[in-house]
């Protein structure tokens, strides 16, 4: 067994712990979901899509968006009748559902699952997200219609903070110079505006998803040994964002030299240490009011049993790029 241990608290910089090995998905990875899990997901639409209305403001009973008092709803026109009401007209019903079917994250999730897709890379084309983490620096995203991770650049205005959450569903639309350039980061692409919230997903077909994406432990983790790297290495053939599994459950660890956050955990035979971006991990420290959280007392203070980690490349620091916790994630 190796392991490769640091205390947070006997030194600066990143942790000095490397990780077993992980894999980016790949076209083949959409292409090997199997007949029974687009079935199944088939089975139990409705209860799903019932949700998913409430999220995006649309009545599951009438199937139509809330009425403002004018006598429509927010897409659509009104028709006289003959006793002085008004109805909604055909056009606008099959227009909102049209509408609604497009940002339906279920039914996204269901679109690929049939046929093979790349990421769009042209400036001004549309994308439907799924976020897994947020800052004001960095994006990390998975692209609904190819099941692909992705981190976006997203213009937020300075001083302001993201307003959207984990497992939140975005639109976005790409800028017209991308900016996919960035050798330490292959990932990576600029949006033209803020992200548009359209729903949230959460259930089975999250769960599924978030299965579907686990990196293997396959050699080290990021595709590099160590927590860092030199900037020049980077050549845009490795990935730069990994979602893993912990093959033991992860500490949350305040360093008191700095006040920093890190978690600590198992990924296959190492012992690995990392530094922590994730503003919720830093929280539950702050309000158990501890130093140390593993456990049943971090599923309660985070508010949910952590399942995996979000593993990522940093923007070069001092010309290096670390490898840093940017998101403690439940089961689904």
């Amino acid at each position: 067994m190796s392991a490769n241990v640091v205390d947070p608290g006997a030194g600066g910089g990143s942790g000095r712990g490397h990780a077993g090995g992980a894999r980016r998905p790949t076209d083949t990875d959409t292409d090997t979901d199997t007949d029974t899990d687009t079935d199944t997901d088939t089975d139990t639409d409705t209860d799903t899509d019932t949700e998913m209305d409430t999220e995006i403001g649309i009545d599951p009973e009438t199937d139509a968006e809330p009425d403002d008092g004018t006598g429509r709803g927010r897409h659509g026109d009104r028709k006289d009748t003959a006793d002085g009401g008004s109805t909604r007209t055909g056009t606008d019903v099959a227009a909102q559902k049209h509408a609604k079917a497009s940002t339906d994250p279920t039914r996204l999730l269901r679109r690929s699952a049939r046929r093979k897709e790349r990421v769009p890379t042209a400036g001004g084309s549309t994308l439907h997200l799924l976020v897994l983490s947020s800052t004001s620096e960095d994006t990390t995203v998975v692209d609904l219609a190819t099941r692909t991770v992705m981190r976006v650049r997203v213009p937020w205005p300075e001083g302001h903070e993201p307003d959207i959450s984990t497992f939140d569903v975005v639109e976005v639309t790409l800028a017209d110079d991308p900016e996919r350039d960035d050798l330490a980061q292959p990932e990576a692409t600029t949006v033209a505006d803020l992200p548009r919230h359209v729903g949230t997903l959460r259930g089975r077909h999250l769960r599924k998803l978030l299965r579907r994406l686990v990196a293997s432990p396959d050699g080290p983790l990021l595709g590099f040994p160590g927590p860092s790297a030199p900037y020049w290495e980077f050549r845009g053939f490795r990935p730069s964002v990994a979602l893993i599994e912990p093959t033991r459950r992860p500490q949350l660890i305040r360093r008191q030299a700095d006040g920093s956050t890190w978690v600590r955990f198992g990924w296959d035979r190492d012992d690995v240490w990392l530094p922590v971006e994730d503003r919720n991990a830093a929280r539950a420290l702050d309000a158990a009011r501890r130093e140390r959280l593993s456990g049943k007392s971090l599923a309660t203070a985070l508010g949910f049993e952590p399942q995996y980690l979000l593993v990522t490349v940093s923007p070069p620091r001092d010309g290096h790029c670390y490898k840093v916790c940017a998101a403690v994630l439940p089961r689904g």
